[in-house]
């Protein structure tokens, strides 16, 4: 996989450095990796001057997912050049199914490269607050949620004529009638109670179905 910091903490940890000392520490970083083998170091001339970021994997929550896309566009622009600075890449391993993310070149010809300062800037935002991009992540939060509405109601719903949509009419009143139904659990979104459900089907005048 990596090393042994996860993933978010690695971020952080450059986002607390300076810029000059953090590309001196991410340089050639993947040389440091247990258990791991890069098959692109092959390609490069300057192989020890990339770095490789991993930002979110296969059970990563939505916070990360959501930071992971806000890297990804900043990030992006370095990717089209023919010969870019960033590439982006994912690697499989054994215990979380595959880690994803990018490798970036920190330097060019001795200078740091706008690529790395661009992440770097990114990091130093995440040490300071943990969202990049509030929008997306509540976004991810309010769609996780429903979705979570929606398999906790899998007994309940068949007892009720449910309209389209009911998810959102489902979610907006427990929103205002009983909050903890919603709340973010495990970074995974809200997941409701079937009592919660059934509340809210009755108080929203949902159609019962004969028996």
């Amino acid at each position: 996989m990596t090393t042994t910091i996860p993933m978010e903490a690695a971020m952080l940890t450059i986002g607390e450095m300076t810029l000059e000392v953090a590309a001196t520490q991410a340089a050639g970083n993947w040389r440091r990796f247990s258990c791991f083998c890069w098959g692109r170091n092959h390609d490069l001339d300057d192989p020890g001057d990339w770095a490789i970021i991993y930002t979110h994997n296969r059970d990563s929550g939505l916070l990360d997912l959501s930071n992971a896309q806000a890297v990804a566009k900043a990030i992006w622009p370095f990717t089209e050049d023919d010969d870019p600075d960033v590439v982006m890449e994912s690697h499989g391993h054994w215990a979380v199914g595959h880690v994803d993310g990018f490798s970036i070149r920190v330097y060019r010809d001795g200078e740091i490269t706008d690529a790395f300062r661009t992440y770097h800037d990114l990091v130093e935002r995440l040490a300071e607050y943990p969202i990049l991009d509030e929008e997306d992540y509540g976004r991810r939060e309010y769609e996780a949620t429903l979705e979570n509405i929606a398999d906790s109601a899998w007994r309940l719903k068949g007892g009720y004529d449910l309209p389209e949509g009911w998810e959102g009419d489902v979610h907006s009143w427990l929103s205002e009638h009983r909050q903890r139904a919603v709340e973010n659990l495990a970074d995974q979104g809200g997941y409701p109670e079937e009592d919660d459900l059934h509340n809210a089907f009755e108080a929203l005048d949902c159609e019962r179905l004969e028996d």
